[in-house]
């Protein structure tokens, strides 16, 4: 078997990281014993409609029910969730008289789940927390267990140390960041994922593939997160476009959704300028996440390319460029390879094509330079930086 070979019938194992993570094709049969482990015995699930709506809340109460576990339910997380969510959450958690937390869903039902876990036992408001000012050093580690079930392959929020919300008080997408807040368990179960739009496939594929990516650009020293991050950045060249194009490929959903906890667990190492747009984006076009991100990081990546040729030219490497070249002409082909991929699964080329609006370019600017993300960027950036990168994608 070649390195990086996938077996043809991945079979459900364990592992830590620290959150314990069981993987595989199945492995939401062991959520039962995992919820024991956690002492949980009236946990709320954490999801939203188009979940319940494809019928995966069902699949996950069967599987409690069978094992004599009973489950209350708040299903009204939004695709991007805001400080209501949370507190709605938090209402049915304290109504059912819950003990624990079983979220289940993509990125946003996930982050809702820890952030409802959070106000269980911590103060209002949420902007209190904020990492960006320091708000990490009020999370303490007195927190009901929670479980995370992934339903697609982006965010890799299932062994991830933040949630992200837009708050109230501010209207800005915020990140809410502490070791506290990792999930005890996630059960990771690729053929949750099956089902998958192709729309929905690509673009949390590229969050996913932008996590990896950025994380592994970030400035600083962590070669552990830098390892993760390359091995996403293989995974995601080879696999997405297959499971875009062919959504039961079990063995493309397998690796997409390694590739989306390795960028989770890469990007404790900072993200950049990429992630503080989108994070812009979202609130103020409606702009999904992953849809953002993906859009955004070619111009990124070029604005990158002086600073970071070396690093580059290692990712065009792991895209499975095998030209020898220069690093500099490398570097050049990562770019290429990239906005290739999104064209291949197809994310449009410009945020005029999703719906963003020139007038509201340098608002998303302001916003972007606001968030905590592009300090990590390996090339600093101001916000009239964020702006020409922002109109470039335009």
């Amino acid at each position: 078997m070649k390195p990086f070979d996938i077996p043809t019938e991945p079979r459900v194992t364990e592992m830590a990281w620290p959150t314990r993570i069981v993987f595989g094709a199945g492995a939401l049969q062991r959520l039962p014993a995992q919820a024991r482990r956690l002492k949980m015995q009236r946990p709320l699930l954490v999801t939203d409609a188009g979940v319940v709506k494809a019928g995966l809340a069902t699949r996950v109460l069967e599987v409690m029910k069978g094992a004599g576990l009973a489950c209350a339910v708040f299903d009204g997380v939004e695709p991007n969730p805001t400080e209501k969510d949370v507190f709605a959450g938090l209402e049915a958690y304290r109504a059912n008289d819950c003990d624990g937390i079983v979220a289940l869903g993509g990125g946003s039902a996930l982050d809702a789940g820890k952030l409802v876990q959070l106000l269980t036992t911590h103060e209002p408001p949420l902007s209190r927390y904020d990492d960006a000012k320091g708000g990490d050093q009020y999370v303490r580690d007195d927190l009901p267990p929670l479980i995370a079930i992934p339903t697609t392959a982006g965010t890799g929020s299932e062994v991830g140390r933040s949630g992200v919300v837009t708050l109230e008080d501010t209207g800005r997408k915020t990140v809410i960041f502490s070791p506290a807040l990792l999930p005890r368990a996630a059960i990771v179960d690729p053929e949750l994922t099956l089902g998958l739009p192709p729309g929905v496939t690509a673009a949390t594929g590229m969050d996913a593939f932008t996590h990896c990516l950025e994380a592994y650009l970030a400035s600083g020293f962590h070669p552990l997160a830098d390892a993760v991050a390359i091995d996403g950045i293989h995974r995601v060249g080879r696999s997405l476009v297959t499971a875009v194009r062919e959504g039961s490929d079990l063995a493309a959903r397998t690796d997409m959704m390694v590739a989306a906890m390795e960028g989770a667990m890469a990007f404790q190492k900072g993200l950049g300028a990429c992630h503080a747009l989108a994070h812009a984006l979202t609130p103020t076009s409606g702009v999904h996440h992953g849809l953002a991100n993906a859009v955004v990081l070619p111009v990124v990546m070029e604005f990158n390319r002086g600073t970071s040729t070396a690093r580059l030219a290692r990712v065009a490497v792991a895209l499975g460029d095998t030209s020898n070249a220069r690093e500099e002409v490398l570097a050049s082909n990562a770019i290429d390879r990239v906005r290739k991929l999104n064209a291949a699964i197809g994310i449009p080329a410009r945020l005029r094509d999703v719906g963003v609006k020139e007038e509201d370019l340098p608002r998303i600017a302001e916003k972007g330079f606001q968030d905590a993300s592009h300090l990590c960027n390996p090339r600093k950036v101001t916000e009239a930086d964020l702006l020409a990168m922002v109109r470039d994608a335009w």
